[in-house]
């Protein structure tokens, strides 16, 4: 679904270097700053890896998570994986969008495919993640 006309009036009105960078984990979620908390997906590269994704189970609205507790589970072709908190949080949102249709997360891994909104305990936690030099460097020593 993306985000929501509430979300994107948010972004705009708010200046370019006041949105932190996306960013990512060493596990392959990605992160990116709305309002006063986060977006999680995974990234391109761990879709890919995974194949055709097949179902997802995401975690209910208002559990909290520390940093790295499995918060889903992403079911594909191939394999499941375990979506990790990538941070200190509380879950708000979910993509409900996913239950039906969880090829969301291949065809659009950055907009249509997040998997949860969350509200951060501590935000410095996010500047300890990975740039997207950083993640590159990452996933392309993983390919050789």
């Amino acid at each position: 679904m993306g985000l929501s006309a509430t979300e994107n009036s948010f972004l705009k009105k708010m200046p370019k270097s006041a949105l932190l960078a996306r960013r990512y984990t060493e596990e392959h979620e990605w992160v990116d700053a709305i309002d006063d908390g986060i977006i999680v997906g995974i990234t391109e590269f761990a879709q890919d890896q995974l194949g055709d994704v097949v179902s997802v189970e995401l975690p209910e609205v208002g559990v909290s998570y520390r940093h790295n507790d499995a918060m889903a589970i992403i079911d594909s072709v191939k394999t499941s994986t375990d979506v990790y908190s990538p941070v200190d949080g509380r879950v708000t949102h979910v993509n409900e969008n996913l239950l039906s249709q969880p090829e969301l997360i291949n065809k659009s891994p950055y907009q249509d495919g997040w998997i949860v909104k969350m509200v951060p305990e501590n935000r410095a936690q996010l500047d300890s993640m990975l740039t997207q030099d950083q993640y590159d460097e990452l996933v392309g020593s993983a390919e050789k």
